[in-house]
């Protein structure tokens, strides 16, 4: 592998992990689902010029732009409101990755060994110490949330199995033209005086969304895909896993959050939860293919 792609995919991980801060610090100056609104403005931009029907699958291309945009940042972004920890909500967000094996075993009747199982259990255990921590008893609002966007998550990637072949910024695209009218119209209800604030809402909150939408968002997954097309999923997949722990020590220096011991446990048996279903599916996907 490339040095300069090792730094990219490393660069990816920074993005991705600082994008908890960009989200936070959005949903404190603005109400949350106006700025997943306004960040889908950001991704629609861009992805503009890519949009074009997908004949035969436009309807999985819309619903899947609707759970994996609208509902999960939706909750995703409530999750940072609620939340002063953001290292629990940086460690309860890992749940996606065993929730989509889960979902992979019961839909798609993908089969698991021993070691991938164990790694489930790992996972769902670590996060369940966060949830019965007494010093982040204050967090378990924001902890379900996340655990909701990441369920919308996990759905979404069974979903994006079956989009195989369309661009990347297309589904960006469409993700957007279906998110930003339902969040704007669930801005109206929930939000009341959201969207009239707008005018007086700091430009410091505008670039926060910026950064959310095209750093983290488009050059992070648009990045890491055209990686995965140049490079063997097992080469890359071990590259991403410094991401949750990037994210927990970003969040504890920014804001000064402490980090109880049961975080550091429950964190370390999700990460390595996690870290083991990761390789041992991208081990699979190469074997797969073979």
């Amino acid at each position: 592998m490339k040095p300069v792609h090792i730094a990219f995919v490393l660069l990816i991980d920074l993005l991705w992990a600082f994008n908890i801060v960009a989200i936070k610090e959005a949903v404190l100056l603005m109400a949350p689902l106006l700025t997943v609104a306004l960040r889908y403005g950001v991704v629609l931009l861009v992805c503009a010029s890519s949009l074009k029907i997908v004949p035969g699958r436009m309807g999985l291309v819309l619903a899947t732009g609707v759970i994996t945009g609208a509902i999960q940042f939706g909750l995703g972004a409530y999750s940072y409101q609620v939340a002063t920890n953001l290292s629990a909500l940086a460690i309860a967000g890992q749940l996606g990755v065993p929730l989509s094996l889960i979902l992979a075993i019961l839909i798609d009747g993908e089969r698991i060994a021993w070691r991938r199982t164990v790694g489930i259990l790992l996972a769902i255990a670590g996060v369940a110490l966060l949830v019965f921590d007494p010093r982040i008893v204050d967090e378990r609002l924001g902890i379900f949330l996340t655990f909701g966007a990441s369920f919308c998550w996990a759905i979404g990637n069974l979903m994006f199995r079956r989009l195989t072949g369309v661009p990347v910024l297309t589904l960006y695209g469409w993700q957007a033209v279906v998110s930003i009218p339902l969040l704007l119209a669930a801005s109206w209800f929930l939000e009341p005086g959201g969207i009239a604030a707008l005018p007086h809402v700091p430009l410091m909150a505008f670039g926060w969304v910026v950064y959310s939408a095209i750093a983290a968002s488009l050059v992070g997954h648009a990045g890491m895909s055209w990686l995965l097309q140049r490079y063997p999923v097992t080469l890359i997949t071990p590259f991403t896993l410094p991401t949750p722990m990037l994210a927990v020590g970003i969040a504890t220096l920014y804001y000064g959050t402490p980090v109880t011991p049961l975080m550091w446990v429950g964190g370390a048996l999700t990460l390595t939860g996690v870290a083991i279903i990761t390789l041992r599916s991208a081990r699979k996907s190469v074997e797969a293919d073979a």
